[in-house]
């Protein structure tokens, strides 16, 4: 850690012990402008962190830390295209992908990448055309009806996600639906509903050879040609690819791969030629819109000092109850169904990014990174888990999605669910002590034994921390920018943490030791050299 930050982290260590001393409530008690002083706007969105257990001194000290670590500097160094993905060699370049075509060139090894990124856009958008205007036809002349997205992690988890996000804009003639899992569950039940006559696969996979997708892409492969013969491939198959040969050898036409480059990393991948599922369900012109709200958030987050900056202060305030008030999770709660899939689509942008024990130089680090990220759309978390959260007695800091307007207006609906989102809020922050419980069941006319024996059970400590986080709707601008916003926050926090958030090693590794096994179980290798317990495990398999 640089002189600079490791002062920073000193003096951060030593506010950590006075804030925890005081409660949220008392906070809001003594400072009637709480709110005003701890929340931002940018555009029509509101960040409010009031309910965080930080003063201002501290905000102070943690916006020190942007500086120390020199995020600025980093910032400049990922937009001039500079190797800040170390161990691979390559640019972290996500943001050339909505970078407008009249802005100007973005650079990677001294080439600019626009000129690639937006011919790739002009193909997927005539792509798209064609199967909206049901020009395109599968093997027997019909046209598409539905589209089956094959890929797995960034390639699958991105556009899923978004997907249901805009389902209010989904193009109404058309079905696109998500395999990723090994299992023969996931694609077997997707296909049970479809014709092979009218469906068109999507492969997804930047090498071609990723276990899982090829598997699945065989499987489906061989479900149509059972139906249409070797020849309906053609029609009946897309890929999302860089390996030209391997598509071609599947026997997708070359000329339907579309590209990405090894500058855009799985996880930030969503706003490439991955994004195609998504094109076909809300139409390029919402996908457009996506990507104009991922750039306004890019440049809101280049521009921004740490004091107003959104990523940043997310980042910031994870460090804080991570590193100093020892939390080690974080609850996403998004009260909005269309973004229930969020959790799980940051789980790897974050966790996968973060999850890291060694720096930049090689070390161990000698602080905690990204925390478990967990969550469920709102209300239903409220009857799952909230319970813990509210008297488990863990510290579970608190992130609160919601939007001013519905995307499904329905009668009714969508003022319960801000009521219940800003109540768990306040219920986290405020708690209820024992003497408003008493007094509370005494004014119901309860017996004395009675109170005495349930108020215990309906107290509540509070000074949960949390943040709520207020968009106007959802809608592609505001989703594009929502999730440009999380990449940005992850980035900061990589840079303060000194570790390279692009590379994902731990994956890598459990792959090779797949790899190694799949003979073994197939009964084409032996079981010498192994573990006991695995050893044992592939025996109770056979047998």
């Amino acid at each position: 850690m640089n002189p600079a930050l490791a002062t920073a982290f000193k003096a951060l260590k030593h506010a950590a012990g006075a804030e925890r001393s005081v409660h949220l409530r008392d906070r809001f008690a003594t400072d009637a402008q709480r709110f005003s002083r701890q929340s931002v706007s940018w555009n029509d969105w509101l960040l409010d962190y009031s309910k965080q257990r930080v003063s201002a001194q501290t905000m102070a000290l943690l916006h020190g830390l942007w500086q120390a670590a020199d995020v600025p500097g980093w910032i400049a160094r990922m937009r001039a295209g500079a190797p800040i993905n170390h161990s691979e060699g390559r640019a972290a370049l996500h943001i050339a992908l909505r970078h407008p075509a009249h802005k100007g060139p973005i650079l990677c090894a001294g080439r600019d990448v626009m000129p690639a990124v937006h011919a790739e856009l002009d193909k997927m958008q005539r792509f798209a055309a064609q199967i909206h205007g049901r020009h395109w036809r599968g093997a027997t002349g019909e046209p598409i009806t539905d589209i089956v997205n094959i890929g797995i992690g960034g390639s699958d988890l991105g556009p899923r996600m978004a997907t249901q996000a805009l389902a209010a804009f989904r193009h109404p003639e058309l079905k696109v639906h998500y395999v990723a899992n090994l299992d023969g569950a996931d694609l077997a039940t997707v296909l049970a509903g479809l014709q092979p006559r009218t469906t068109l696969f999507i492969i997804a996979s930047k090498t071609f050879t990723t276990q899982e997708t090829m598997q699945n892409a065989a499987s489906a492969r061989h479900w149509l040609v059972q139906a249409l013969g070797e020849t309906a491939v053609a029609r009946h198959f897309v890929a999302v690819s860089t390996h030209l040969a391997e598509v071609a050898r599947f026997g997708i036409d070359p000329e339907n791969a579309f590209s990405f480059w090894d500058w855009v990393g799985g996880r930030y991948s969503l706003w490439s030629a991955i994004g195609l599922p998504l094109v076909l369900a809300v139409g390029f012109d919402h996908f457009r819109q996506l990507l104009a709200g991922a750039h306004a958030m890019d440049e809101h987050f280049f521009s921004a000092p740490a004091a107003e900056n959104l990523p940043g202060l997310l980042a910031l305030l994870e460090i804080w109850n991570t590193n100093f008030l020892g939390a080690d999770n974080r609850a996403l709660l998004p009260y909005s169904q269309s973004l229930g899939l969020l959790p799980r689509y940051l789980q790897q942008l974050e966790m996968e990014s973060n999850g890291k024990q060694v720096d930049r130089q090689g070390l161990p680090l000698d602080c905690t990174t990204a925390p478990v990220l967990w969550g469920e759309a709102g209300t239903n978390g409220q009857h799952a888990f909230y319970q813990l959260i509210h008297q488990g007695g863990r510290l579970v800091p608190c992130e609160f999605i919601a939007c001013r307007q519905p995307d499904f207006a329905l009668p009714g609906h969508h003022e319960k669910l801000l009521a219940n989102c800003f109540a768990q809020s306040e219920a986290l922050m405020r708690g209820r002590t024992l003497a408003e419980t008493t007094a509370e069941l005494v004014a119901s006319g309860m017996a004395a034994e009675q109170v005495a024996l349930l108020a215990p059970y309906r107290c509540f400590p509070g000074n949960q921390p949390s943040t709520t986080l207020l968009l106007p709707r959802l809608d592609p601008f505001s989703l594009g920018a929502l999730l440009a916003l999380y990449e940005h926050k992850v980035f900061v926090q990589s840079i303060i943490w000194n570790i390279n958030p692009f590379d994902q090693w731990g994956v890598e590794y459990g792959k090779q030791l797949a790899n190694r096994l799949l003979p073994i179980i197939e009964g084409k290798a032996p079981t010498e050299g192994l573990d006991s317990s695995t050893a044992g495990l592939i025996a109770a398999c056979k047998s």
